[in-house]
């Protein structure tokens, strides 16, 4: 089984919402603002790594953040 994340419109997400159980498809799930966010900033999180291992950038030491607190 495969997954799709589609951005929509406010303005669109009902009528698709419609389209799309009319398809047929076993599950249609909605995430939630919070789901959204997480997803997000974890994407964010993903290409600093990504963009730390190629040298481009350099993270905080695990050290230096806890002395921030």
């Amino acid at each position: 089984m495969k997954q799709v994340v589609i951005d929509i419109p406010d303005n669109k997400f009902s009528f698709f919402m419609e389209l799309v159980n009319n398809l047929g498809f076993t599950k249609v799930k909605q995430i939630s603002k919070e789901q959204q966010q997480f997803v997000a900033d974890l994407q964010h999180s993903l290409q600093q790594v990504n963009q730390h291992q190629e040298g481009k950038i350099k993270l905080q030491s695990a050290k230096d953040f806890l002395d921030e607190l």
